[in-house]
């Protein structure tokens, strides 16, 4: 007599209990959120306690470090709550953190706070100087015309009204395209320092940061 040999496979797809034949472990979640609900890359964030309750812990010295190594500590600290602006009050985006530096933090090395505190860093490029203040983004609140002179293109923009019609041009004369904004200070600006914005339309001469104006 024959012996016929049945594969696993086909006994599993048989048998009456599928439930035997499927895999016993799930699947893990990809994604990890902070304590803030916010979701965070990188290390994995802890588990928030049984009471919610945020742990606490001493913030590090960050300034001097570059902007991804900082964020690698605080992390390592229990901070996953991060964020970072333009210390020279340009409005660039850190998008490649490794090419920043912190100047800056928005909580004091050596105090101890919650870990669901937000962590600011404040950064320049790896070949900048930090500024011995911080520059803070020009804001037209009030409805006042700030004085965007020397501020950077981008900053100017982001301060006024999103429905603003602004024009910008080069004052170098050149009649260069102004494509980064961030890239570009203003020289001049139409209204002046000072005017009522009642949505009137803006004008803006600007150079590259680096060069003189004329």
């Amino acid at each position: 007599m024959r012996t016929r040999i049945i594969s696993a496979a086909l006994l599993c797809a048989a048998t009456v209990s599928v439930t035997a034949c499927q895999p016993t472990e799930k699947p893990k979640a990809s994604g990890v959120a902070s304590p803030t609900g916010v979701e965070v890359t990188g290390k994995s964030a802890p588990a928030s306690n049984a009471k919610g309750a945020a742990e606490k812990a001493t913030v590090p010295t960050f300034v001097g470090m570059g902007l991804q190594s900082a964020q690698d500590t605080a992390q390592a600290a229990g901070f996953y709550a991060l964020k970072s602006h333009d210390s020279l009050g340009r409005d660039r985006n850190q998008i490649l953190d490794r090419d920043w530096k912190v100047c800056s933090q928005n909580v004091a090395a050596g105090k101890t706070v919650s870990t669901a505190t937000m962590l600011d860093f404040g950064a320049v490029k790896l070949a900048e100087t930090c500024p011995t203040e911080e520059q803070a983004a020009p804001s037209a609140a009030g409805g006042k015309m700030p004085d965007f002179q020397g501020k950077s293109m981008k900053a100017a923009r982001t301060a006024l009204d999103s429905g603003t019609s602004i024009t910008v041009t080069d004052a170098s004369g050149a009649d260069r395209f102004v494509l980064v904004e961030s890239n570009w200070q203003v020289c001049s600006q139409t209204p002046a320092a000072g005017a009522a914005l009642n949505g009137q339309p803006v004008e803006f001469t600007v150079v590259k940061f680096g060069e003189s104006c004329p």
